[in-house]
């Protein structure tokens, strides 16, 4: 049986249905739907996919390695935790759910990492701040963005570990800086809901500062497409996982930030990976 094939076994009966019923259109879920609350994140050295009956309240993503990834200024990835084969997504918002089905989807092949995410109520990660730039949002910028037109896309899965007691240091003024938000509520510190880059103070200084994590990831300064990030968090930090369509989307953006991004200076990454999420058979 072909890895995609056995690709449509992981739902269940249950669920393969429901999919069929409405039209599914073969993109893989756990990307453009809404995030849930817990996630287990696992990267193989394996090839075929798994299969077995899991709760259909789980969503199921999986893909396969691709190259092109490099390593950035600042990384600290051991080569056993560089790259893989198989990327394995398991998203509920029951972490009972979540830790079943992945006892029950084991790839044929070693293990390389794992990390079990969650999200908060506030949606937070755990330097206290909400993650996200500029995303799409509607269909078209998803068509535009995030999907291929086979209904494929490129996942990166990046684990970072951040020094949260050196960043909690920090007086909250000082914080936002680093990010370009306001603490309690995410707003840019240039006001409005949207990133305003061009916004400078009666002294003519840029209000979201140069180093902020904001502007030096914002896609009008890394000259890169936007990408949809779904991280969670775990216990020493963040489980990055961007989708894309090309993989320069990222690449471009991660070179920007490389090159003067405060918040690198309290996170360091120790795996990373990108992967092709293929459609469904």
């Amino acid at each position: 049986m072909s890895p995609l094939s056995r690709r449509r076994l992981l739902y269940g009966a249950a669920a393969i249905g429901l999919l069929s019923g409405c039209g599914f259109d073969r993109r893989q879920p756990g990307i453009a739907t809404p995030q849930q609350l817990h996630a287990d994140i696992s990267v193989w050295d394996a090839v075929a996919a798994p299969s077995g009956q899991v709760s259909s309240s789980v969503t199921v993503t999986c893909g396969h390695g691709v190259d092109g990834l490099p390593e950035f200024p600042g990384d600290a990835v051991r080569p056993q935790d560089l790259g893989g084969r198989l990327f394995l997504q398991i998203c509920g918002d029951d972490p009972d759910a979540v830790r079943d089905a992945a006892s029950r989807l084991r790839p044929d092949g070693r293990l390389k990492w794992r990390e079990q995410g969650f999200c908060n109520s506030e949606r937070t990660n755990v330097l206290g701040f909400k993650d996200g730039i500029v995303v799409p949002k509607t269909p078209h910028e998803f068509d535009q963005e995030v999907w291929l037109p086979d209904g494929s896309t490129i996942a990166v899965v990046r684990r970072m570990k951040l020094d949260m007691a050196a960043f909690g240091a920090l007086p909250v003024a000082e914080q936002e800086r680093v990010f370009g938000r306001r603490k309690h509520d995410a707003v840019p510190l240039s006001g409005g809901e949207e990133v305003d880059l061009s916004a400078k103070t009666p002294d003519g200084e840029y209000v979201i500062p140069a180093d902020a994590h904001v502007r030096r990831a914002h896609p009008l300064m890394a000259g890169a497409g936007l990408m949809l990030r779904r991280s969670y968090n775990y216990a020493e930090g963040l489980l990055f996982i961007s989708y894309q369509r090309e993989l320069k989307t990222f690449v471009n953006t991660m070179y920007r930030m490389a090159a003067g991004d405060a918040l690198l200076r309290y996170a360091t990454t120790t795996s990373s990976a990108a992967f092709r999420i293929p459609p469904l058979n």
